[in-house]
């Protein structure tokens, strides 16, 4: 088994069905594995249909903000491939990456979120930075699904060293980091949100559009849910309206679909792990 997929279907009838044959709210197959990169703490990639993302996580030794003393945090980088797509080329690529990574630091700026705490290692001295790059081989379509997928997958993926904090007779302090690959701190991501995008297309909205669906759509809103089907937060995307009727309806379909997102990726995240060193690793250039 080289890599390990899952779809989300709901039952449909023939007025629903898209020009691929999905109902509105079912999701290509998408294609999750961990582990990809050797020189990361954490990496996952992941395939949404013809949207190719790759996530690394690097933890790092960094001093604590003045504003959270006992707490570490996360920086997200996001680079738009210029192989992705044409319109990426020169600098076509920096707005949407400053919308990608504004749209991170605000889903995980909730304390809910990460236990940022637990990166802590020496108050207002030494904490953990968590560096989360994001790279965008090929779009397909429904970008930030994917990448949200793929930032919770990497995330789960981390391995941070525990450290013991050495104090001498004259106060000073080191730090002194394990040698064992397997003393490591996990990082608990079930409050970890995915993004679900819904597209106003006509008078129905749909989940996973495709660059053909994106082109037909005036309006979509991102939506940010937990396995728990609790939003963290929303926005909205393109130049059209949305009325208050469609707002409420969309977010109750974000939210159900959210839910058996997360179910399932769990699931292939947990059967992954199991396999332990006997899978076999595509790795990204697989």
């Amino acid at each position: 088994m080289d890599s390990l997929l899952f779809c989300l279907k709901a039952s449909v009838t023939l007025e629903d069905l898209r020009i691929d044959g999905r109902g509105c709210e079912d999701y290509r197959c998408i294609e999750v594995e961990t582990d990809v990169v050797s020189n990361t703490s954490g990496s996952a990639r992941v395939k949404l249909g013809h949207t190719d993302i790759l996530v690394g996580v690097k933890a790092e030794m960094g001093t604590p903000k003045l504003e959270n003393p006992k707490e570490g945090y996360l920086e997200f980088f996001v680079d738009c491939s210029a192989n992705a797509t044409p319109e990426f080329e020169g600098r076509g690529g920096e707005e949407l990456a400053t919308e990608i990574v504004n749209t991170l630091y605000r889903i995980f700026s909730n304390e809910s979120t990460i236990d940022v705490k637990s990166l802590c290692i020496n108050p207002r001295e030494h904490c953990w930075v968590l560096y989360v790059d994001v790279l965008l081989l090929e779009c397909g379509g429904n970008l930030f699904d994917a990448i949200s997928i793929a930032v919770k997958a990497a995330l789960f993926n981390t391995r941070i060293p525990k450290v013991r904090v050495l104090e001498d007779e004259e106060g000073s302090k080191e730090i002194e980091l394990s040698d064992d690959p397997y003393d490591c701190i996990r990082l608990n991501v079930e409050n970890v949100p995915c993004i679900i995008t819904l597209s106003k297309i006509g008078c129905r909205h749909v989940v996973d559009a495709t660059l053909q669906e994106e082109a037909c759509s005036l309006a979509s809103l991102l939506l940010s849910v937990t396995s728990r089907g609790t939003l963290t937060c929303m926005k909205k995307l393109g130049n059209g309206s949305l009325d208050p009727e469609s707002i409420f309806e969309m977010m109750e379909t974000g939210k159900r679909v959210g839910k058996m997102l997360h179910t399932s990726l769990q699931k292939i995240l947990d059967k992954e792990e199991s396999l332990g060193t006997t899978r076999q690793k595509v790795g990204f250039l697989g």
